[in-house]
């Protein structure tokens, strides 16, 4: 039995809508904005309606500020409704479920590195439509779901565990890396011959590139992709996993609760997925209002990232007209304590941003802060005394003299098997 029939069968038994959502959206990818934002449009009001009449939270909000379902009549009549916040989401998520009755549904959670973790309930079609809309992303580079793939993703420390990954990732000609030990790296490098795609932490991913180039591995032959989720890419990953693996490294964009927000295509965009999302960015913070989800409805919802739109001007050259994300900057809420004054950590961002685009110096960070005023660069690359130089006179021109700042160069700053951090805060 092949693996796309096993995976076909899978697939039709978890996913039935699948397949259907996956031809829309390979029809869709050709729209014009026009179009997409029509439909968007009728999503948006249809899901409002819905949620109005079927969850008691937002019937219970909507009355609150005299709001009606009539009241969308445009895209830009969502600023009408009320940002809901994820602690929001938890604290009223009985309220906000409309558990109807006949629907297919599984029990989702988000991943919780934010401090908290939301557990709810994801309809049969939204779950579907997710995952055509990741494998949409699949199809701009040739890739087929089933094919032979490398997942770096979890840290299961009990053998039972293992067992339950291993039956499963073997049905869908999957596997994973389990241990940064050196044997069990040796082991995974003859699997990677026949590996048509990576997945998974970028950091875990970039960590394995720098070992295949410090043994001077040949390039996988039949390797097509290679997706980062749930972290950042930083530019310092790139150069590495180009030369280990011959193709830079792509982004995938989204969350538990929100469905897929945005897959870079092979011309280098990130482009939103905008059937299955309604993006906004108020003061930069990122706002999403997922379109195809009716037993937890999500709507205006802050994810608690800082990103970049482009602008309607904005095309790419693959010829999709799709909104186009410029960047995801940064994580909300995370404080730096000077000696007097407070500073977003959104600053770490553009520091080494700053450095990577006026000095061509790409590095790979964390910052950790553990008493006030103080701050601790760990830095993977080693630093000539210039590059020192350089990285201290910028950090300076954010924090002045309000920071006390230690670099420390040459540093093993690996995740270990769980996403990285590139902020710690202990205060």
């Amino acid at each position: 039995m092949s693996y796309k029939l096993i995976f076909k069968i899978g697939q039709n038994f978890r996913n039935p809508s699948l397949t259907k959502n996956y031809l829309f959206l390979k029809e869709s990818e050709h729209w014009s904005l026009e179009k997409l934002k029509a439909y968007q449009l009728l999503k948006l009001q249809e899901l409002v309606a819905f949620s109005y009449h079927h969850s008691s939270y937002y019937k219970t909000a909507f009355d609150a500020i005299g709001l009606k379902p009539s009241d969308i009549e445009s895209l830009e009549d969502i600023k009408k409704l009320p940002i809901v916040s994820k602690q929001e989401l938890i604290q009223y998520a009985t309220e906000i479920h409309t558990f109807k009755k006949g629907n297919k549904k599984f029990k989702a959670s988000t991943s919780g590195t934010s401090g908290s973790s939301l557990t709810f309930w994801k309809d049969e079609h939204a779950d579907s439509f997710n995952r055509a809309s990741i494998f949409r992303g699949y199809s701009w580079y040739d890739v087929q779901p089933w094919e032979r793939n490398l997942y770096f993703w979890g840290f299961q420390f009990s053998v039972f565990s293992k067992l339950k990954y291993g039956i499963l990732d073997a049905l869908q000609n999957r596997f994973r890396i389990f241990s940064y030990q050196e044997n069990s790296l040796k082991r995974m490098i003859p699997k990677l011959k026949k590996v048509s795609f990576m997945h998974g932490y970028s950091s875990m991913i970039y960590e394995v590139a720098k070992l295949y180039n410090q043994w001077q591995l040949e390039k996988p032959t039949q390797l097509k992709m290679i997706k980062g989720t749930s972290e950042k890419v930083f530019p310092a990953y790139q150069h590495e996993i180009e030369k280990a693996f011959g193709l830079k490294m792509i982004n995938e964009y989204g969350a538990a609760e929100s469905g897929i927000i945005a897959f870079e295509c092979p011309k280098g965009s990130m482009h939103i997925n905008m059937e299955g999302v309604l993006v906004e960015a108020i003061n930069n913070e990122i706002l999403v209002t997922n379109l195809q989800q009716t037993s937890f409805p999500i709507l205006r919802y802050q994810l608690g990232d800082y990103i970049a739109l482009g602008d309607a001007s904005e095309h790419c050259t693959c010829g999709m007209q799709h909104t186009i994300l410029k960047e995801v900057t940064g994580r909300i809420g995370k404080v730096v304590h000077g000696i007097e004054e407070q500073y977003p950590s959104l600053y770490f961002y553009y520091i080494f941003k700053n450095l990577g685009q006026q000095q061509q110096l790409y590095l790979n960070y964390q910052v950790q802060q553990h008493t006030k005023g103080t701050l601790l660069f760990l830095i993977e690359q080693a630093l000539t005394d210039l590059q020192l130089a350089l990285v201290k006179k910028e950090i300076t021109s954010y924090f002045k003299n309000d920071m006390h700042v230690e670099i420390k160069s040459k540093q093993v700053i690996s995740a270990n098997l769980k996403k990285q951090e590139s902020f710690i805060s202990t205060i």
